[in-house]
Order: structure tokens, then C-alpha cells, then sequence
């Protein structure tokens, strides 16, 4: 895993140290030994979880400037992408968030097995509250990019990003999600595009340009019945 993941990173042009793919290293261990009982990722093969996970995740170190930032990751699920980027960048302040008690509980004795720092929250987005607190907020695999929005852009301070993780339906996502990110306060800055394991990745970079109406998130069954 770590021969895989230092390949990966330095052709993303992400130098990691020794210490930092030790890291990887446990932090995958962790995740494949656990997924035997939980189900946390369908991906468990040494190399793929180098390629698909973690250089998927750290290729964001390369779309904005996260150091020092206080970043949310929402519905992260196995730790996605919010724990590679905090491995690959240790001034990240992590905030864990998802909806599942059981994944939460396992990463938060996981990294502090490590001594990593993050905070772990187990609780639905639209619950959360600390409405604009934070530079940066982050998603992969959760929702469509107009509910995805919804959920995220409200963490997000004035000229803070959102950061959504897509795959191949980016562009027709984006012309559906133009009414809710600009209801919701973002603007679509650009797309950073980048390639993992021969497939391209895309990631709508969104600035919060003006405050999310207070009325938003809504109840998650009207988001989901009702997109914006």
C-alpha cells in the first residue's frame, strides 16, 4: 500500500514522507480490518486502496489551499475524503461528520490510536447547525450535486469554498444544481479536473459569496422530494 500510494503522490505531485505513508498504511490496515465486520468500503485490495481512496482524496491538496483551514467533511463515511487530506496536510482542523453512530465511534478510536486530531460527529448535515463556521466544507459519493449543496454550502463562511467530489455526470450535475448554489449564497469558480487510476475526476469548486438564507437546509425528506 504505501509503494502504491508514494507512486500515486508524486505523480499528483503530492510529496509525502515516510512518516506520513506509515500513516496511510495504519490508517488502511485499520479500515480493511474492520470493513470484516462493518461494512465500510468495497474496496480492500492494497493498491486500490491507495489509488481509489487515498490519492483520489489528497488530489485535493492540489484544487485549493487548505492549510491551516477548518474544514468539514459531510457524510464521510469510512473518513472520505476528510482523513487522507489531513494525513497529507496536518494543519487541516478536521470535523468528521456522518449520519451512521457505529462508523463515527470507529473513526474517532482509530485516529486517536494514531494521534490524529479530528473532531468525529455523528449526526445528519441538516442537524448540525454551526451555520458558516468553517473555510471549507467537503463531500464524496453522498447526494447529487443540488441536495449536496444544501447540505453543505450552510457550514461554509463568506468567502469560504465548497469542495464536491464527482465523478463523469459533473457537467449535467452543475446545470442542474445552478438555481441552488446561487439560492443557497455560492458561485461556481471553476471545475478542477485530475486523473486517478486512468479515470478523470471533477471537482466543482464553489465560492460562498453571500450568507445561505436562514430557512436552508431544509427537513431532509423535503430536500430530497423537492431539490432546489
Amino acid at each position: 500500500m504505501k509503494d502504491h500510494l508514494r507512486t500515486e503522490a508524486a505523480r499528483l505531485g503530492i510529496p509525502l514522507t515516510e512518516e506520513q505513508l506509515e500513516q496511510f498504511s495504519t490508517f488502511g490496515a485499520a479500515l480493511v480490518e474492520k470493513n470484516q465486520v462493518m461494512n465500510l468500503t468495497a474496496i480492500t485490495e492494497p493498491e486500490a486502496v491507495a489509488k481509489l481512496h487515498f490519492a483520489d482524496c489528497l488530489a485535493l491538496l492540489n484544487c485549493a489551499d487548505l492549510k491551516g483551514k477548518r474544514l468539514i467533511d459531510v457524510g464521510c463515511g469510512a473518513g472520505f475524503p476528510g482523513v487522507p487530506l489531513k494525513l497529507g496536510e496536518s494543519s487541516i482542523r478536521l470535523t468528521l461528520l456522518d449520519s451512521l453512530q457505529k462508523r463515527v465511534n470507529w473513526l474517532r478510536q482509530t485516529l486517536e490510536s494514531m494521534g490524529v486530531e479530528a473532531e468525529c460527529v455523528a449526526a445528519r448535515a441538516e442537524e448540525y447547525g454551526h451555520r458558516e463556521e468553517f473555510d471549507v466544507a467537503t463531500s464524496r459519493a453522498v447526494a447529487r450535486l443540488n441536495i449536496l449543496a444544501e447540505l453543505c454550502l450552510p457550514f461554509v463562511k463568506v468567502g469560504g469554498l465548497f469542495l464536491a467530489m464527482k465523478g463523469a455526470a459533473t457537467t449535467r450535475e452543475l446545470e442542474e444544481a445552478k438555481t441552488a448554489i446561487a439560492l443557497l449564497g455560492g458561485k461556481l469558480e471553476r471545475v478542477y479536473t485530475y486523473t486517478v487510476d486512468g479515470a478523470e475526476r471533477y471537482v466543482p469548486v464553489i465560492r460562498k459569496v453571500k450568507p445561505t438564507p436562514p430557512r436552508f437546509p431544509r427537513r431532509f425528506s423535503k430536500i430530497k422530494q423537492q431539490p432546489l
